[in-house]
């Protein structure tokens, strides 16, 4: 097959975790490098360093202890990833992480693949607003560029009268000014591509948010056999574009002038925790495959499955979960926290 035992994987928390777990199945060990304390996926993997990311000592002997490298989240400083892809190889490549990471490059790269977004425009200052939102009209929504998740770095602007206090909320950051897409439902594609160029693709997803964060993925989703098609060559053509590796999470926007790219995540994503009870191989061993350089597996659907985030406080409802036929997936963290995923529970429907 090949020659990697052991994988290095950047961050800790729950994705990095159940990176650990697909890899042990495999026989294959991981590595954890995370600046926090204790973290979730360190219950798990093999060796865990504790070192923030400009620590060149700690990342050189991380990267030696490896024979490849991969991360479960986006925002890794630069001067870290430079320092690492000298020593070992990086899954998904730099240049999918930089796209992501930047939501106006992303945007850009995107409608030069040809594909619908949102309309967008560049916000730097208090006159780029007010020209964006002259052009894009509202209601629209203000976004730091970089950084960002389940919600934050966002101001909604329902008038021209929200501008300066949307502006504030990006805190000086540059920021991008995002139109409203009129959309029926969300849906998402778990898409996963080998070094040798295969492409494999998971059924998308239909996505449910609540403030900001994804509360259900339901599969099937709701989309016509042209819509499910479409689905996945955009991720396919996305896949291709950026010369990946590994499994990617990819959200459009269902509309009736077909469906619009929303983002990409050059990670394993929420969104597909549904595969650990709905596929044979699910979106963690997938990406362990495609990073590892083994062959794809098959990702086919063998039951419909919704899967639910346990958010918070939905950790007291644990001891009635525990009860029923669903399939619980905890993430080990510590502390509950209001808005904190602390885990999510699979609910298998019926047979596909």
């Amino acid at each position: 097959m090949t020659n990697v035992q052991t994988i290095g994987i950047l961050g800790g928390g729950q994705l990095g975790r159940m990176l650990s777990v697909a890899a042990s199945r495999l026989g294959l060990k991981t590595h954890i490098y995370e600046p926090s304390a204790n973290p979730p996926a360190g219950h798990v993997a093999d060796a865990v360093t504790t070192a923030s990311y400009d620590d060149a000592a700690a990342l050189q002997a991380f990267a030696a202890s490896v024979d490849v490298i991969t991360f479960e989240f986006e925002n890794i400083p630069t001067s870290a990833l430079d320092l690492l892809e000298s020593i070992r190889p990086i899954h998904p490549p730099r240049g999918a992480l930089a796209t992501s990471q930047d939501r106006l490059t992303e945007k850009t790269f995107l409608q030069c693949l040809g594909l619908q977004t949102a309309p967008f425009a560049d916000v730097q200052n208090a006159e780029d607003l007010a020209k964006a939102i002259a052009e894009i009209g509202t209601p629209a929504i203000l976004k730091t560029r970089t950084m960002g998740y389940d919600g934050k770095g966002q101001a909604q602007i329902m008038s021209p009268a929200d501008a300066d206090a949307a502006l504030a909320d990006m805190a000086g950051a540059s920021a991008i000014l995002e139109g409203f897409v009129n959309f029926s439902h969300e849906v998402s594609v778990i898409g996963a591509r080998s070094a040798d160029g295969a492409v494999s693709c998971f059924d998308p997803g239909e996505n449910v948010h609540v403030n900001g964060i994804l509360r259900t993925t339901t599969v099937p989703a709701k989309l016509t056999p042209s819509q499910r098609t479409d689905a996945v060559l955009i991720a396919a053509r996305i896949l291709n574009a950026l010369d990946y590796v590994g499994v990617m999470g990819l959200e459009l926007f269902v509309t009736p002038q077909g469906l619009i790219v929303n983002e990409i995540a050059p990670r394993v994503h929420n969104s597909g925790h549904w595969t650990q009870n709905g596929c044979t191989i699910d979106q963690f061993e997938q990406h362990i495959r495609a990073v590892a350089g083994w062959p794809l597996g098959d990702g086919s659907r063998h039951s419909d499955v919704v899967m639910e985030n346990l958010i918070g406080d939905d950790m007291d409802k644990l001891a009635d979960l525990a009860k029923t036929n669903a399939a619980i997936h905890l993430y080990g963290k510590s502390e509950v926290k209001a808005g904190r995923k602390m885990g999510h529970v699979n609910y298998i429907k019926k047979g596909a």
